[in-house]
């Protein structure tokens, strides 16, 4: 089963760089807002995170720019949750809210960083499996 969450994002003034084209650096924004709204779905966002005995960083982010975001463009943005057993991979795509183009695309891993030993875990806390399977059918 794929779970996956979708949010609709306006691109802003303040995102902008003097071109009227959304700054490289906002990009990771609009991958956030996807995630949160994925993370709502499968009710461990950061919240229920931060009740556990991990910590969850981003180690790897990677983005791939099809095409510029502008001004005033409305986007629709999707996270798609990969994997979780080991690590949470989130899959994103941004799309012209209009013309569904493809604009961006990308991913994240967090991993499980006990949150006083600071050791890496291997395996996905009990936790978050519990949250995915109460969404499996």
């Amino acid at each position: 089963m794929t779970i996956t969450a979708t949010t609709t994002i306006k691109a802003q003034f303040y995102d902008c760089d003097p071109m009227n084209v959304v700054w490289h650096g906002n990009y990771p924004q609009y991958f956030e807002q996807a995630r949160c709204a994925l993370l709502d779905l499968i009710d461990f966002n950061y919240r229920q995170m931060s009740l556990t005995d991990y910590i969850w960083p981003i180690v790897d982010m990677r983005i791939k720019y099809v095409r510029s975001i502008v001004f005033g463009q409305v986007i629709s943005a999707t996270a798609t949750l990969a994997e979780y057993e080991n690590r949470v991979r989130i899959d994103y795509v941004l799309r012209d809210a209009e013309s569904g183009e493809i604009v961006t695309k990308g991913h994240t891993i967090q991993v499980a960083v006990h949150r006083i030993t600071g050791e890496t875990a291997f395996e996905s806390p009990v936790a978050l499996l519990d949250a995915v399977q109460r969404l499996k059918p």
